[in-house]
């Protein structure tokens, strides 16, 4: 007989009190002991006796000789078995107690998820809680988390119909059934079913939590490089961590919405691959990394009603079709903002938490009443040096630290290709340079991903961005030569947009010394091809400043929208568009960004007011040449 799963106090007992089992209903005449007594449950009275049910497929008769009270169908007393029978029937004898306590046992032996792999073709029991129930075209497959992991168990009723239709998510359940090899991974057949009783569930969940809090806590691990305004995000870094872990061990799916540029993937890659690792861990469904975990680009440097009524659909179809729970909504380089607010009300409508990593310019009071956790560099006196990507590579790694060396060059990719002057930089080179990548290489991975990102337009390009990253890329080889492809592809085009470009670039001279240069990128570039309106601004920029060597501001404009870049003036963006949004009357004017880089919107009939605004305010600014978005160097403007 297996060991018993737990005690009930309804029999009013103290511990070492004598035991009575309470058998699982699909217990079998295996399951019992010679010396056992057990509870019985009359279904039978007869002249001779009463016949009982210990389980399911245990019954017996209690003869009259051995009967010490008068009992009617349903009632309820101990017996112990006296006698099997040739034929296989049982009999038992009635037990009087005086005092006792109550033990529940399963049929065979209790399995944990993580020896399944053991048990193959083997008859099992598990028990745990019910994270998921997808209703099939033939079985209903519930997936359920015990302490080692998650396991899905497949019950069929008929094609199509929901077996154990009073079963929920949540619930606390027993199942027994044949563990089968399927798809790479271990599936159970179910045979039965049980939701144990709320004693020996309570006992089965304090188990379950105590062991996936210690299951959710990160990997205890040393930043890549030691900075100090860096390590003043690390406690925010270790809960966003823990939480992460949480979600995926809750079996709550995640979806990952990140800035469609090189910080970007830079922050999302090593994150997704850390987190797809955890949960191939702790899920015998192979499918399951496909499931829990999206990673979905945002072109717009906020959260779009666009971008959030998909998820909604998306994550309420999956509720639906396939029982999952409604998912965790993570953002990465984007998400800090004002113009968040309205999508993340949304989604406070169907109770979804959203976590922000982020490191452009927050606005906490309108942000953080509306999120469950917010790591941003400016939170703690720091700024957008600090990049999503940087900050991201140790989240990965306290997620999964056995990718640490996979991610010794990430950090600087997403360094160079969001323009950081962070003290750290040439440390991060110098990691990058360990494993084989000089500065180069690292900004033609940054261009190949910004060229790639620009024609998947909305798609992740799984495998393709982990082949130009080179994060759970199997082959460095072709790693370099898709990089070195799309790089050379990116310089051609912008190359061709410059030349025609260029032409149209309007120059003035500011009051404070800056230069000004200003180009309709609507009118005088190519477009609805590489590069796009912001790159193409960021290009004509690097070549201003490279030319000058002083400060330099370039506004590219279209019908309505601005893209700003900035090198020795400290523009501080997310203030002047405060300031526009309340100054001029009818400009609908938002956006953001940081000190040197942002965009703005506005209506276009009043784009000559907004940019007029705009240039006041650059040509009151303040000079300080640390500060810069530009990459490039005088030498650099005949390469």
């Amino acid at each position: 007989m297996s060991s018993p799963t737990g005690t009930d106090d309804g029999a009013a007992a103290p511990d070492g009190g004598a035991v009575v089992y309470d058998l699982a209903a699909e217990c079998t005449a295996d399951d019992l002991e010679e010396d056992g007594r057990y509870l019985a449950t009359v279904n039978g009275v007869v002249e001779y006796g009463v016949f009982v049910d210990l389980s399911d497929a245990v019954s017996g008769l209690v003869h009259d000789s051995n009967l010490l009270g008068d009992y009617e169908v349903g009632d309820e007393f101990v017996v112990e078995l006296a006698e099997v029978r040739p034929d296989g029937d049982l009999s038992f004898d009635e037990v009087r107690l005086d005092e006792y306590r109550v033990e529940p046992v399963a049929h065979g032996d209790l399995t944990t998820v993580a020896d399944l792999n053991d048990a193959t073709g083997e008859a099992v029991v598990v028990e745990g809680t019910v994270v998921q129930i997808k209703q099939t075209g033939g079985p209903t497959v519930f997936q359920l988390r015990d302490t080692t992991g998650v396991v899905p168990c497949a019950a069929f009723d008929e094609a199509g119909v929901r077996a154990y239709p009073d079963v929920e998510m949540d619930d606390v359940v027993r199942i027994a059934g044949r563990a089968e090899e399927r798809d790479g991974g271990v599936q159970i057949e179910v045979d039965s079913l049980t939701v144990l009783d709320e004693k020996a569930g309570t006992a089965v969940r304090d188990d379950l939590d105590a062991a996936l809090a210690e299951l959710a806590e990160p990997a205890d691990i040393d930043p890549l490089v030691e900075w100090p305004a860096f390590e003043k995000l690390w406690d925010d870094l270790r809960e966003v961590a823990t939480e992460l872990r949480r979600t995926v061990l809750a079996g709550r799916p995640i979806r990952m919405r990140h800035h469609a540029d090189g910080d970007g993937l830079c922050a999302s890659v090593p994150l997704q691959v850390a987190l797809q690792r955890f949960i191939a861990q702790q899920y015998e469904d192979s499918d399951a990394p496909q499931h829990l975990l999206k990673r979905l680009p945002s072109k717009a440097p906020y959260y779009e009603m666009e971008d959030v009524t998909r998820d909604l659909n998306f994550a309420l179809e999956d509720r639906t079709r396939h029982g999952q729970k409604l998912p965790m909504l993570l953002m990465l380089d984007n998400g800090s903002t004002e113009e968040d607010t309205p999508a993340y009300r949304n989604l406070r409508h169907y109770d979804i938490p959203v976590v922000v990593v982020d490191h452009h310019h927050p606005d906490p009071e309108a942000v953080e009443p509306l999120i469950e956790h917010h790591v941003n560099p400016y939170l703690h006196d720091e700024d957008y040096r600090i990049t999503t990507g940087m900050l991201c590579v140790e989240l990965a790694r306290m997620i999964d630290p056995t990718l640490s060396e996979e991610l010794q060059h990430v950090p600087a990719v997403a360094g160079l290709s969001d323009r950081s002057e962070g003290e750290a930089m040439p440390d991060y080179l110098d990691l990058a340079a360990e494993t084989g990548y000089d500065e180069s290489d690292l900004r033609d991975i940054g261009e190949a991903l910004d060229y790639a990102t620009h024609w998947l337009r909305y798609s992740s390009g799984e495998q393709l961005v982990s082949d130009v990253l080179n994060v759970d890329c199997d082959d460095r080889g072709r790693h370099e030569e898709i990089v070195d492809f799309l790089a050379d592809r990116a310089q051609r085009d912008v190359d061709e947009q410059l030349d025609a470009a260029m032409h149209h670039v309007a120059h003035e001279r500011l009051d404070n010394g800056a230069h000004l240069y200003r180009i309709d990128v609507e009118n005088h570039a190519h477009r609805f091809t590489y590069p796009a309106p912001g790159k193409t601004t960021g290009e004509i920029h690097d070549r201003k400043v490279a030319e000058t060597g002083d400060p330099v501001i370039t506004i590219g404009y279209g019908p309505d929208f601005a893209v700003l870049r900035s090198d020795g003036v400290r523009l501080d963006i997310p203030r002047m568009v405060s300031e526009l949004t309340a100054e001029v009357d009818g400009g609908g004017v938002s956006g953001g960004g940081h000190l040197v880089v942002g965009s703005i919107k506005f209506v276009s009939g009043m784009r000559d007011e907004v940019l007029d605004a705009l240039v006041e305010k650059m040509a009151e600014a303040e000079i300080d040449e640390d500060l810069g978005s530009s990459t490039a160097l005088p030498e650099d403007i005949d390469a």
